[in-house]
């Protein structure tokens, strides 16, 4: 019944001009305002909707966006060069690197919070 239509995916934020800058200045992605929120226009003609939600919002604990990327170590260092702070997880088996990155197994992947503290990350294409 819903494999014709057109899907998209949508998380909440407690910030949407915040959100709006971050997504499109520091990330540089195309956005647009989309009703309570902004629209995210990813390449192939896919959108993620990020939806106001004010006090409501409770960011999400698990990776909402993840961005493929050709060599990981670029996108961390232009990331990083552009006040992107990336997630350290010590002693566990999600360690990272100084950089923020996971390479202990499977793909490369440096997750990354957005100022309403949902995850996204970058992750190096195999």
């Amino acid at each position: 019944m819903l494999k014709d239509t057109k899907a998209f995916s949508g998380y909440s934020t407690d910030d949407v001009e915040a959100a709006k800058r971050f997504y499109g200045e520091t990330l540089g992605l195309d956005v647009t305002e989309a009703g309570p929120g902004i629209s995210l226009h990813l390449p192939g003609d896919h959108n993620v909707l990020v939806y106001g939600k004010g006090d409501a919002h409770e960011p999400a604990s698990f990776t909402v966006l993840n961005f493929q990327v050709d060599e990981i170590e670029p996108a961390v260092d232009e990331l990083t060069a552009r006040g992107v702070e990336f997630e350290r997880y010590e002693g566990t088996d999600l360690e990272t690197d100084e950089k923020g990155i996971f390479r202990g197994g499977g793909p490369l992947i440096a997750w990354f919070k957005d100022p309403a503290g949902n995850v996204l990350a970058v992750i190096e294409q195999g």
